[in-house]
C-alpha cells in the first residue's frame, strides 16, 4: 500500500470531487458532505454510518498516527493510506444500501484504541470528508476508572443484599427484633429541633428534626457497630421541586459515611413540606460528636446542608 503525505492525500481528495453536487436524499442512515466526529474513552463503541459512493472519493483524517486500518471488501475499493489520514473510492458497482465495516487503529496507545465506521453506500452522494478527533486518556486510567467501575458495583450488590434480607423478613416489632436492632437498650431518639440549622443559600429548611440510635450485633474491625437514623421536615422555599435523591453524613474533619438509604424519594412542590428520613450505620466510636448532613436533588444534583446533627 503506498504512503502519501498529507499534502498529497489532500490534493488527491480535490482532484476526486465532482463537478457537480449530487440531488441529497434521506432515506438512508448515513450522512453526506463533511462531518466532525469528537470522540471520548467514554465514546459509545458502536460503528458510525459513513456514505459512501462508487467513483466518489471518502477521505477520513485523525489526530494521531495510524497503525494500521481493516476494511472489508478490500478488493471493492481504492485505498490510500497516509500517516494520519486515508481516502476511500469505491471502485466496482456496489448494490444500495450495500455496507462494509471499517476499523482504523491508532499507534499512540491512548483510549479510544480505534474507531469503528460502517461504510454505506448511496444512490448519488458520499462523505466527501470525514475529520476525527480524540480526547485522549490513557489505558492506565482507564483501567482505573474500570476498576472504580467494579467497586461500585460491588457495593451495590451488598447494599441490595441486605436490603432484600431486612425487607423480606418479619415485618414491625418482629423484624426490627429479627434485624437485632430491638435489645436491651432498643431505639433511643433524641429532639434536634434546636440544634439542627439550614445552611444559607438552601433550598430547604428543616423546620423539624429528630435523630435515632438502635444498637447492632455486629462489630467492624472489633468495634460496635450501631444504626442511625436523622429524620426531618423539610419546607421547599425553591419555585421549583425538589426530590431527594441521595445523602452522605460528614464528619467534623470532612470524612464522609454514605447513608444506607433515602426515604421517601417524592418530590417536595414548591412552598410544601415533606418528612424525609435517612440511615446510616457506623462505629460507635464514629457516631459521637457533631455532623453535617448533605442531602442531594434528582433535579440538578446540588446539595442542601444540614448542620449540628447529633445522635443519642
Amino acid at each position: 500500500m503506498p504512503v502519501l503525505s498529507a499534502a498529497a492525500l489532500l490534493r488527491l481528495v480535490l482532484l476526486a470531487a465532482p463537478l457537480e453536487s449530487p440531488t441529497p436524499t434521506t432515506s438512508f442512515d448515513c450522512e453526506a458532505g463533511s462531518r466532525h466526529l469528537e470522540l471520548s474513552a467514554d465514546t459509545p463503541g458502536e460503528a458510525l454510518a459513513v456514505c459512501v459512493h462508487p467513483g466518489l472519493s471518502t477521505s477520513f483524517f485523525f489526530d494521531a498516527k495510524l497503525a494500521r486500518v481493516e476494511l472489508a471488501r478490500r478488493e471493492w475499493f481504492r485505498v490510500m493510506q497516509g500517516e494520519t489520514g486515508l481516502a476511500l473510492v469505491p471502485t466496482v458497482a456496489l448494490g444500495e444500501g450495500e455496507r462494509v465495516p471499517l476499523t482504523v487503529y491508532f499507534q499512540d496507545g491512548a483510549a479510544p484504541v480505534s474507531v469503528r465506521f460502517t461504510l454505506v453506500v448511496h444512490p448519488s452522494e458520499a462523505a466527501r470528508q470525514v475529520e476525527v478527533t480524540r480526547q485522549p486518556r490513557s489505558l492506565e486510567s482507564y483501567r482505573e476508572g474500570e476498576g472504580q467501575a467494579r467497586a461500585e458495583v460491588q457495593q451495590c450488590r451488598e447494599d441490595k443484599a441486605r436490603l432484600e434480607a431486612e425487607c423480606g423478613g418479619q415485618r414491625g416489632l418482629l423484624g426490627l427484633r429479627a434485624q437485632g436492632l430491638l435489645g436491651a437498650g432498643g431505639i433511643v431518639s433524641k429532639n434536634l429541633m434546636k440544634s439542627v440549622t439550614s445552611r444559607r443559600g438552601n433550598t430547604l429548611e428543616s423546620t423539624e428534626a429528630r435523630s435515632y440510635r438502635a444498637d447492632t450485633p455486629r462489630l467492624e474491625n472489633g468495634h460496635k457497630v450501631v444504626r442511625l437514623a436523622v429524620e426531618q421536615q423539610l419546607r421547599n422555599h425553591g419555585s421549583t421541586p425538589w426530590t431527594p435523591a441521595g445523602a452522605v453524613l460528614v464528619g467534623k474533619n470532612g470524612e464522609e459515611w454514605k447513608v444506607l438509604g433515602v426515604w421517601p424519594l417524592e418530590p417536595i412542590a414548591p412552598g410544601k413540606k415533606l418528612q424525609v428520613l435517612v440511615e446510616v450505620e457506623l462505629t460507635e466510636e464514629a457516631a459521637r460528636g457533631t455532623f453535617t448532613l448533605k442531602l442531594w436533588s434528582q433535579e440538578s444534583g446540588t446539595a442542601e446542608f444540614f448542620d449540628g446533627v447529633t445522635f443519642p
